[in-house]
């Protein structure tokens, strides 16, 4: 199951969506705002300003669109939702520590990567030191280095597993 997406990306997938427009807002069939459906005005007027603070959307004359560093954004996040899956079981041996260090810019990934580690069965020692079963599936490490992750990520093959104090 994915991870669920953040308000401010909800608005921006809708302005990629064929939808109605209306001076320049997704609107559905009778004329409604699309993405206010489970958010309030307030919310929504402020996530409008941030993503506009932050370059993601622009006023074109009386028309807000998604500018390119937007397009990209969405791309950048649909890309950090694939998931991968592990062989390994709960119980298996924890013989890996998993240490990174993924810079802020990059905290969308982060948040993807703690997911995923979790899903391995790996348990947080620290907000980035983790220990699981080795070794992480290849086609995970693939795309660590494929979005640019990879050197942010450092693995040791402990001698004996780890076993937390409840298993001993």
């Amino acid at each position: 199951m994915g991870k669920k997406i953040s308000f401010a990306q909800e608005i921006l997938q809708e302005f990629l969506k064929p939808k109605f427009r209306y001076k320049g807002m997704p609107v559905n069939f009778l004329g409604l705002p699309a993405f206010y459906k489970d958010h309030s005005k307030t919310a929504s007027s402020k996530t409008f300003h941030r993503l506009k603070q932050k370059g993601l959307i622009e006023k074109d004359g009386e028309f807000l669109r998604i500018t390119q560093k937007g397009r990209e954004y969405i791309k950048r996040r649909q890309e950090s939702l694939n998931t991968f899956s592990s062989k390994f079981l709960k119980s298996s041996p924890k013989n890996l520590i998993v240490m990174f260090d993924i810079p802020e810019v990059k905290k969308a990934e982060r948040e993807w990567f703690r997911w995923h580690l979790k899903k391995f069965n790996y348990i947080m020692i620290q907000k980035s030191v983790w220990v699981g079963p080795s070794p992480l599936p290849a086609d995970f490490l693939s795309y660590l280095k494929e979005i640019k992750l990879k050197n942010c990520i450092k693995t040791f093959k402990l001698a004996k597993p780890y076993y937390q104090k409840d298993e001993l």
